[in-house]
Parts: C-alpha cells; structure tokens; sequence
C-alpha cells in the first residue's frame, strides 16, 4: 500500500524550516510521498481559535522566541529567531513552490527548504522577487519561468484551495503532516509520525 503524507505548512514558519529536512529524509526513509500543500495560515487561524504573532500575548510571543533559541540549539540547525525580514509575506514563495511542485515534488521540496534557510537562516527577504529568483537558480531550477507561472491565477486558486482543504481536515497550525487521516502538528511530532509510518 502507498505511504503519503500530506504536508501542510506556511513558508514563513519558523517550525517549517526547523522541520523540513527531517521530514523530508524520515518520508525517503520510510518510502513515503509527500504531497506538498503550502497553505495561508492568515485564513486558517480565523476559523481554528489561532491568533497571528502580533496579536498574541507578550508572554507568548516571549515564549515562543525562546522556544525557537531552544530548538535551534538542540537540533544543531542556525536559526534567527528575530531574522531581519520578518513578519513578511509568503505569497511569493508559495507561488514558486506550488509551481516548482509541477516539475515534480523533490523541486517543490527543494524550493520549499530553500525558502526556509532564506528567511531563517540567511536573513534573506523571499517577499522580494529578484530574491526569489536567486533562490529558485540556486536550486538549479529555471527561476524566470517559475516565478511566471507562481503568479498565475490557477497557482493562485489552487494555493485557496489547498487553504480550504486544511480547514476542512481540522489543520489549525503548520507543519502538519497528514498520515490516512492523523493529523501530527509540528515538528516536535515527527517522531510519531515516524512511528505510523513505520507500521
């Protein structure tokens, strides 16, 4: 039986970038696909009690820039929790990894990690187009026509859609990776992710 897990996630997600490469290896190594599904956490939050960074309490946007400084160390993996480029819009990027995902899921991937580093890592801004294209040559992709078609209104309908769908399935918060309907938020979950794959 074919092994997918459907992966929810924002750009812009710190937990994302934290996540992704171990998500990528652990779906390689269980030989698992992965169904690459960038969504809009602006239209998710709304509707599943989530509220955006800004408008959280001072206590837990304190919270959650030390909790970011604790996984950074404990995964070994470089990380600005308050990167220069931030809050800043996704739109770009998903529009670039939603058209890398038409060449084929290891590009939509590839982008989607890339994207991280940019923004977390590198302290690179991805609402930026010429940055993008960068981003996208780097990955050895042909940045021009990806980000082309990123701004296409197909891309954009099925970005919606992909929203919609994740409302639908009860996703309020990304990652989420989705195994014959469990749902596993975050990255701090990929241990039992492994463990329903390995089954």
């Amino acid at each position: 039986m074919q092994k997918v897990v459907d992966y929810y996630f924002a750009p812009v997600s710190p937990y994302a970038y934290l996540g992704h490469d171990r998500f990528v290896a652990l779906a390689a190594k269980r030989g698992a696909t992965v169904a690459v599904k960038p969504i809009n956490l602006g239209e998710v939050f709304p509707v599943s009690g989530g509220l955006p960074l800004a408008k959280r309490a001072p206590q837990r946007q304190a919270y959650r820039l030390a909790e970011l400084q604790r996984w950074s160390a404990f995964l070994g993996k470089a990380l600005h929790v308050q990167p220069k480029f931030f809050p800043v819009s996704g739109d770009l990027a998903t529009g670039a990894i939603l058209a890398a995902g038409e060449l084929g899921t290891p590009q939509a991937l590839a982008v989607a990690g890339a994207v991280g580093r940019a923004l977390w890592e590198q302290q690179r801004d991805i609402a930026d187009a010429a940055t993008m294209r960068e981003i996208l040559g780097e990955c050895g992709l042909p940045a021009a026509a990806l980000m082309a078609r990123g701004g296409a209104p197909e891309i954009a309908a099925r970005f919606a859609a992909l929203t919609q769908e994740a409302i639908a399935r009860g996703v309020f918060g990304a990652p989420t990776y989705v195994y014959r309907d469990e749902l596993f938020w975050g990255q701090d979950r990929l241990d039992f992710l492994d463990r329903a794959l390995a089954q």
